[in-house]
């Protein structure tokens, strides 16, 4: 698929994602947050849900978490516009308060479809929802541990057509709670100095 199909179907499913009206997070947001980056990108960060900022401003990642988020990946000498990143849910559950299962289930085939076009070597989960459900998708479940145990380890599969590294990160929201989780995310994130 070249760039040109990638941005069309991209723009279609952004499109459907900006009308849907599947849950009731709709009824509460400003903006859906489809995702952002660059859609040649080896690597796709995929984190929970957006936040106040991303609400706002229709884009991933750029509160609080977002400015660690971009720290850490500086710190392994990756550009942010060189990654693609999105979320399980593409609206702001209230009060920030975690997704419910239902949501994700309504609002992950989007997701899917995001992957299946950008077509990452390198899937990035940032929390325990994304983590959850990117092991179940690729038939990880038997691997899935607390993120305390997993956290910043490569899980290899192989698809029909290539080889996939999901990487689970903890939620870089995490440091703004404990500084000292920082380290362990910057820890982490060097692992991505072999793949980019």
């Amino acid at each position: 698929m070249n760039t040109q199909e990638k941005e069309k179907l991209l723009e279609d499913l952004k499109k459907e994602v900006l009308n849907c009206r599947q849950c009731p997070l709709y009824l509460t947001r400003t903006n859906p947050v489809f995702g952002a980056g660059s859609i040649e990108s080896k690597i796709m960060f995929i984190g929970e849900a957006p936040g106040f900022n991303e609400d706002k401003q229709g884009v991933p990642f750029c509160g609080a978490a977002g400015k660690i988020l971009d720290e850490l990946l500086a710190d392994v000498g990756i550009k942010r516009n060189d990654v693609y990143i999105t979320n399980i849910l593409k609206c702001r559950p209230p009060k920030n308060r975690d997704p419910k299962p239902e949501e994700i289930s309504l609002c992950t085939p989007y997701l899917e479809k995001q992957i299946e076009i950008i077509n990452p070597k390198v899937i990035c989960s940032l929390g325990r929802y994304s983590m959850k459900f990117i092991f179940e998708k690729y038939g990880l479940k038997e691997k899935l541990e607390p993120i305390s145990k997993i956290h910043g380890k490569i899980f290899e599969i192989q698809n029909l057509f290539q080889e996939i590294k999901i990487i689970p990160f903890y939620h870089p929201a995490v440091a703004t709670y404990n500084p000292h989780m920082k380290e362990i995310l910057k820890r982490d994130f060097q692992i991505l100095k072999a793949i980019k």
